[in-house]
């Protein structure tokens, strides 16, 4: 008679009907962004490499999957993952095509393979009839693989004979049944990792940029002219030859009148006074219209087709923002708080005031039409011809409008990139990234010394940032003239800009400011002195120093070697003197060296130490390092060599290995 079955056994069958057998743990999966709540960020054409954590009771063998297939196609690919040693596994996938990829890691246990590796072991002990029991136990698993692969089951069967042949032995233990396993797998009580992961490939520029920013409204060759389109496009070739790829603008909109600031900041404004290009809107329009001053819609068209002829493209400012005189301040009053005595809430972060700049009301209850609205803006650029946008303080509006909007954007037009210009605090910034911003503005401005760069590299490029976070790295802005700059000593901002454009694939520099190396700031504050952003400047556009010829160069090594167009493989180089700075970078074939001097005003010596090893070099072995600036070529060997940097002559090597 059976037993009868007890309530709580009852409810453990309920409770583990399902996954009661299952025997397979996982653990540890990478990449991954807060547990699959954000996708993980490549580049197209990168090899994905994940990793797990798979392991189980007792001696059996497990066998770990990757399913990956790209978003909107159901047919997964399979990976095999490959043991890397104490239960972590890995399997590499290439991501061939700009879009999002939906990833999960599988695991059971493998009987096959578990059988076929005990059996090569029993060889040894010649019992044969325990051979002849294992034998009939690996047809049995044949015979389960026959019935689930039809198309294999014909091979099936001839495995079964063999294995029951005068050559029995030899075939159970061969390598061509192993794979025969590999090929067709038992899976039961299968484990899978319980919720989906995303990957998202972006177009190569949105991993590997050089920015240069300047206010079209300062273009004009003549002194006391207002800047125009056709301006900006005879200074295409300057700044193509400068290496540049990415050609950034702040606002080219109509500015508001109400409360407009004159120069300097000043609120004492003069009749002919432009006014600041972020104090957006007028009767003519808002944030879909261009100011007159500048051209037209077909001049813009017409320079965004030219920017994009010389192998660069145009990068507008998107700023959320308005002009008390912007339509929306009319037409939609409800979009923005309104105070007591009948007046807009302005812009303020005490004790500044921006009173020419309305902030939208994102608690508003009109909020979903302005969502619907500012989105409408970006499509309306996009229509235009423009893929890259710089958004203006992030930070200060909202994050799900973010997180809805760049996913709205990117479903219709997967290829357009945005800037996150956000220097505020560290968990802000890093949440706008995992919202969706393609590159991100960093503390690089700020950080001078040699332990503030490795442990910020280190951050940026060791910890779990590396997988959402890309840092676009600026030694000035339109906004920050950095005290460090503000000496104006050419070595100076030789050692800024080649700590930028090496340390980080994305950089930018806002010109002409950087490489005419115009540093007058306003006393004590990190502001320029009669900064573009309040007037119109003139600027002697044919100038050349050397600064700039050591511009054209780095970005020439950049485009030339594939190391630099990364920025998570970054090596720490150990230097025994704190003034000098190393570090490498390395690619398939191309391997780099950089050292700088941090001494803008001395000369500094130190012995390097190389990661030979991590660059996939031998101790024993000498190699060539050319410095691809100066030409010059030093023999090498071992990870101990010495260099001397003159900050006058100039502050860095920029190394290429040769075997």
């Amino acid at each position: 008679m059976p037993t009868k079955r007890s309530s709580s056994s009852t409810a453990i069958a309920a409770s583990y009907s399902r996954i009661g057998q299952n025997r397979v743990f996982i653990e540890g999966i990478s990449p991954q962004v807060e547990g699959g709540l954000y996708p993980v960020k490549r580049i197209e054409g990168d090899l994905l490499q994940i990793e797990a954590d798979v392991f189980t009771d007792g001696h059996d063998m497990v066998r770990a999957e990757v399913h990956i297939r790209p978003s909107g196609q159901k047919k997964w690919d399979v990976l095999i993952m490959s043991p890397l040693g104490n239960d972590r596994f890995m399997a590499s996938y290439a991501l061939e095509n700009v879009g999002k990829y939906i990833y999960t890691v599988k695991a059971y246990i493998d009987h096959p393979k578990t059988w076929i590796h005990a059996f090569r072991k029993r060889l040894q002990e010649a019992d044969a009839h325990e051979l002849n029991v294992q034998c009939a136990i690996g047809a049995s698993f044949l015979e389960s693989l026959a019935v689930r692969y039809k198309k294999a089951a014909k091979q099936a069967h001839q495995w079964i004979e063999a294995l029951q042949g005068d050559q029995a032995n030899e075939k159970a233990a061969s390598q061509e049944l192993e794979a025969f396993f590999d090929a067709y797998p038992l899976a039961d009580f299968v484990t899978e990792w319980p919720t989906a992961l995303e990957v998202v490939a972006h177009r190569k520029r949105a991993g590997f940029s050089a920015w240069y920013s300047y206010f079209p409204r300062s273009a004009a060759q003549e002194a006391g002219e207002h800047g125009s389109f056709r301006d900006c496009e005879a200074l295409l070739p300057r700044i193509k030859e400068l290496g540049f790829d990415v050609v950034y603008f702040p606002p080219i909109h109509p500015i508001g009148k109400a409360f407009r600031k004159g120069k300097n900041n000043s609120l004492n404004v003069q009749p002919d006074e432009p006014g600041c290009p972020y104090a957006t809107g007028l009767g003519q329009g808002g944030h879909k219209a261009i100011l007159p001053e500048l051209g037209s819609l077909k001049d813009f068209q017409r320079l965004i087709a030219k920017t994009r002829e010389a192998g660069m493209e145009l990068a507008m400012d998107f700023a959320i923002q308005c002009s008390p005189d912007h339509p929306y301040v009319k037409d939609q009053p409800q979009w923005f708080k309104w105070r007591p005595d009948g007046t807009v809430q302005y812009a303020e972060n005490p004790p500044k005031k921006y009173q020419d700049v309305l902030p939208l009301d994102f608690e508003c209850d009109d909020w979903k039409a302005m969502w619907l609205e500012l989105k409408s803006i970006l499509e309306y650029w996009i229509q235009q011809g423009i893929r890259i946008f710089r958004v203006d303080n992030p930070h200060t509006k909202s994050f799900l409008f973010w997180q809805w909007c760049l996913e709205e954007i990117e479903k219709q037009h997967p290829d357009v990139i945005f800037l996150s210009e956000a220097f505020t605090r560290p968990r802000i910034m890093e949440n706008l990234a995992k919202k969706g911003y393609h590159q991100s503005y960093t503390y690089f401005t700020w950080r001078n010394t040699k332990s503030e760069l490795t442990q910020y590299m280190r951050e940026l490029t060791q910890s779990p940032m590396r997988e959402y976070f890309r840092p676009n790295f600026w030694p000035n802005t339109h906004d920050i003239n950095p005290y460090i700059l503000q000496t104006g000593h050419e070595p100076q901002y030789i050692i800024r800009f080649v700590l930028s454009a090496t340390l980080s694939s994305n950089y930018g520099v806002f010109g002409p400011c950087f490489e005419l190396m115009e540093h007058a700031a306003i006393p004590g504050k990190e502001e320029y002195l009669d900064s573009e952003k309040y007037e119109v400047r003139h600027w002697d556009w044919n100038k050349r120093n050397k600064l700039m010829q050591v511009m054209r160069l780095v970005n020439a090594a950049r485009n030339e070697h594939a190391a630099l167009q990364s920025t998570n493989n970054y090596l720490e180089v150990p230097t025994e003197n704190e003034h000098i700075m190393a570090w490498a970078k390395c690619s398939g074939e191309s391997r780099v060296i950089v050292v700088v001097n941090l001494d803008a005003y001395h000369k500094q010596q130190t012995m390097i130490h190389l990661p030979l090893s991590a660059m996939g070099l031998s101790q024993e072995r000498s190699f060539s390092v050319v410095d691809v600036i100066t030409g010059e070529a030093y023999r090498w060997q071992g990870s101990a060599n010495y260099v001397e940097l003159d900050p006058y002559r100039l502050p860095f090597h920029l190394f290429r290995l040769e075997q």
